[in-house]
């Protein structure tokens, strides 16, 4: 397989990828069916940012975010069955239960952990140590510039984490588990080991949550164009949209089976950073997952991390010492070759 060269890389040389937006397939149907999967996004976004915007303060509260995201949840997997982007992806019954276990252990376990030794840990630590009278200048700019700012910050610390995840080996085993996933649905952002799913939401954007409101904002703004990187809908995308943020054709590409495509796409909601940094591949892929499609188990995702680790560090220590150690454990196998090159 040639595959396409972009910038420096060639992509598609492993496995399957459509690059270029003019060769990504459109929603077929009538003109409401095309209005509708052209502008739901853009509107939902709208949406958000007026709610939140202008809703009183008793009703801008994280209990009505939470609501609102399980009725937003509910509304994106009908549309996954409307308009499928690929039967391939169509949700089982089984897909649904595992992710179903992965969803209530990021708002159960993870959450919990998260609030005392992750970002809620650090957010309680920061601001007692800084005299926050001398952001008044931030929180004296407009709300809505506040909360873009805020999201933009926070992505901008999730992007170089999950770079970080593909270019070192050790964080690398963390992330792995959620990059076997071989279809792409609304809940498949919450597929993973949990030490990764603690990390991943490690941002310097939780350092602005002592803003309420403008926190509120800048979260809805994050759902509403994150939430899409995992779901199973075709839309038209707006050029404009897909040029300032990330796309579930973008996160295709970033879980395609092509080694290099996996190393693109890293932001979470403004794909704008990968443009500034040189990682965004416009495009799409089908064909998902790692191992030529092999499906993780839960079991195998909870200790792949440990496991894989165990292994790579007695093969290492086997090569420094010799002896008898490398035959009774042999090197592990290579299954991203992120450990084996040098970080970008």
């Amino acid at each position: 397989m040639a595959g396409v060269q972009v910038g420096k890389r060639i992509i598609g040389a492993d496995a399957p990828v459509t690059v270029g937006w003019e060769n990504i397939g459109r929603v077929e149907g009538g003109p409401i069916k095309q209005f509708v999967f052209t502008w739901f996004q853009p509107v939902m976004l709208f949406a958000a940012i007026g709610f939140w915007y202008y809703a009183p303060n008793w009703l801008a509260v994280a209990s009505t975010a939470i609501a609102i995201r399980l009725g937003w949840l509910i509304l994106l997997l009908a549309l996954e069955w409307v308009n499928p982007r690929y039967e391939s992806w169509q949700l089982t019954w089984k897909e649904f239960a595992t992710d179903a276990f992965y969803v209530g252990m990021g708002m159960t376990l993870v959450g919990m952990v998260d609030a005392y030794i992750g970002d809620g840990a650090i957010i309680r630590a920061v601001q007692g140590a800084f005299d926050w009278d001398k952001f008044s200048w931030f929180t004296g700019l407009p709300l809505l510039v506040q909360a873009v700012l805020i999201s933009m910050i926070f992505d901008f610390g999730q992007y170089w984490m999950h770079r970080a995840m593909h270019n070192w080996y050790p964080l690398w085993l963390t992330h792995a588990p959620h990059h076997y996933i071989t279809q792409l649905n609304i809940n498949k952002g919450a597929v993973g080991n949990p030490v990764e799913l603690f990390l991943i939401g490690l941002g310097i954007g939780g350092l602005f949550d002592f803003l309420p409101r403008a926190f509120l904002l800048a979260g809805a703004i994050g759902m509403t164009v994150g939430i899409y990187q995992h779901i199973n809908v075709r839309f038209n995308t707006p050029r404009w949209w897909r040029f300032i943020f990330n796309t579930t054709e973008h996160h295709s590409v970033h879980h395609s089976r092509d080694y290099e495509a996996t190393r693109s796409n890293y932001s979470g909601t403004w794909i704008i950073w990968d443009r500034m940094f040189g990682t965004c591949v416009d495009g799409e892929a089908e064909l998902l997952g790692m191992e030529d499609g092999r499906r993780m188990d839960i079991a195998e995702t909870m200790v792949f991390p440990f496991r894989e680790g165990w292994r790579s560090t007695k093969a290492a220590l086997a090569r420094r010492f010799g002896g008898g150690a490398g035959a009774a454990h042999p090197e592990p196998a290579r299954l991203e070759p992120a450990h084996l090159e040098p970080a970008e």
